[in-house]
């Protein structure tokens, strides 16, 4: 089944959009989930303000956030999928950059040095596109992941190794979420990645904190992780928007690698409450968008 890089141009376009304007279902469970456990008065109302938010963007096709982020675009290549992957990370850079023109779309990416905007939501290495391979179904999918800068600022690594434990681990990750407060505009989802080299360990986290909310982690310990973490995060009363609250996180979320004896690398990414995302799977038949 061959591809062409015509279909993936435009699923890539229609992704970056639908990711802007449509907040994931599990998401605004999320949130119902959130309102129905907090016990402070203004967290409530901050929280009800963000899902008017949310209802009134959707309803007039406006955009969730004026940050369009850093476009992320995560490609799984199922059986008998035939693609040119130099023609796929092309076809990917013009459907971004003809999301932004026609649109459009505030561009959010510059040049590092110079900080030059060419408008068009890509530039050196981005948008970033990461390549994987499965079995679990035919066809091309598409997952598209806007990343602010708000979340995307609140990242760290630190080193550990093994003889502090797991405990080395809470600890730095109860500490990133202080030291972030409200300046992920929460409630957030905590991903942290555990293991790896030190390169590795930054994108697991990047994963997890983009999971959906509901999913666990694959290695049962890691799950155990989640769980534990995810009630000490919300104890630490830094509320929506860092206004107070037990609303603090959806979630932690957990992946792991494995490691060298010497080492136990951890990383936390975060993502904000308007966690948005889109996806497609290109088939012989056609394309079907989801979350």
């Amino acid at each position: 089944m061959q591809i062409a890089a015509e279909r993936i141009e435009n699923a890539a376009k229609e992704l970056y959009v639908r990711a802007l304007k449509d907040l994931p279902p599990d998401i605004k469970r999320g949130f119902d989930a959130l309102v129905a456990r907090e016990t402070g008065a203004t967290a409530k109302a901050v929280l009800g303000t963000m899902i008017e938010n949310i209802a009134v963007a959707e309803r007039t096709g406006n955009l969730l956030c004026q940050d369009t982020g850093i476009p992320i675009y995560n490609v799984t290549i199922g059986r008998y999928a035939e693609v040119d992957g130099v023609a796929l990370k092309a076809a990917i850079r013009r459907g971004c950059e003809r999301a932004t023109r026609e649109t459009p779309l505030r561009s959010s990416i510059v040049h590092p040095l110079t900080r030059t905007n060419e408008h068009t939501s890509c530039g050196i290495s981005v948008p970033v596109i990461n390549i994987d391979f499965s079995d679990a179904f035919e066809g091309l999918r598409i997952e598209m992941i806007p990343k602010g800068s708000g979340s995307e600022n609140n990242s760290w690594l630190r080193m550990a190794i093994p003889a502090e434990g797991i405990d080395a681990i809470k600890t730095f990750v109860v500490d990133c979420v202080l030291a972030a407060g409200g300046k992920t505009c929460p409630p957030t989802i905590v991903g942290v990645g555990v293991g790896g080299t030190a390169d590795l360990c930054v994108h697991l986290s990047k994963v997890a904190a983009t999971r959906p909310l509901g999913s666990r982690c694959a290695d049962p310990e890691g799950a155990l992780l989640e769980s534990r973490l995810s009630a000490a995060v919300n104890l630490l009363g830094v509320g929506p928007q860092g206004l107070g609250g037990d609303a603090t996180a959806f979630a932690v979320h957990v992946e792991l690698a494995a490691t060298h004896i010497t080492m136990n690398p951890v990383a936390v990414n975060m993502q904000c409450h308007s966690a948005r995302r889109a996806s497609a799977v290109l088939t012989a038949d056609g394309v079907e968008y989801g979350y």
